[in-house]
């Protein structure tokens, strides 16, 4: 995401962030404040990070856990909510009537989102015959996001031998996005995993073996078969 980030950028990382299966996490050592994660994942330092959770918790939009976590209230997820469905229709827009490949739809619908009213989100979404998932397999519905959660996994926690459909890509680590479209490794391919080793793995895709790392691995999100 570009500097100068919203209240909403903060929401949606906040969103990711509260339910592992959704994205790859910064690798940080030990148990890494929120502050931290949410600084890593949006490329701001971490006294700015600091300050917009002070500033989140003020309207109501967090609070504090019994660990001193923050947590979205039912006001910030819905917020961030409304945030994660935007993306994700304007990703669809972006790649389905202008031609952008998805990886570059992300980078686009990351600049657009807040231009965007939600009655300009509805009626895309309508002229769009009502998709039920973003380029990189998200469902539009949230609710659905979270039910399908549980049947997901990091391919990064598959044991050789296993088999597998990929169905989401993490996305908000842009390089690795573009590598994952790059290799074929797109929702809906089928994959085995020949060699396991923590959490570094030998993948065969259509017959062809490459090797993943664990950060690779870890933002391919998949349905074990």
């Amino acid at each position: 995401m570009a500097a100068g980030h919203s209240v909403d950028d903060y929401l949606e990382t906040i969103y990711f962030l509260a339910f592992p299966i959704g994205e790859y996490r910064p690798d940080t050592k030990g148990s890494p404040t929120l502050a931290v994660r949410v600084a890593d994942m949006l490329g701001v330092s971490r006294a700015s990070a600091g300050e917009m959770l002070k500033r989140l918790e003020a309207e109501g939009l967090v609070e504090r856990g019994e660990h001193k976590e923050a947590i979205l209230t039912e006001q910030g997820r819905a917020q961030a909510e409304r945030v994660v469905r935007r993306h994700r229709i304007i990703e669809r827009l972006l790649t389905d009537f202008m031609g952008y490949t998805p990886a570059e739809a992300h980078e686009q619908a990351d600049l657009l989102g807040n231009t965007f009213t939600d009655d300009m989100v509805e009626r895309i979404e309508a002229q769009l015959g009502k998709p039920d998932r973003c380029p990189h397999g998200w469902p539009v519905d949230t609710d659905f996001e979270q039910a399908e959660n549980r049947e997901l996994q990091p391919l990064s926690d598959l044991s050789a031998g296993s088999e597998a459909e990929i169905v989401r890509l993490a996305e908000h680590d842009g390089d690795l996005l573009h590598w994952y479209y790059d290799e074929g490794l797109v929702p809906g391919t089928r994959i085995e995993v020949r060699e396991a080793d923590g959490g570094e793995l030998t993948l065969s895709v259509d017959g062809d073996e490459r090797p993943l790392d664990e950060k690779q691995a870890a933002g391919l999100f998949v349905r074990a078969s």
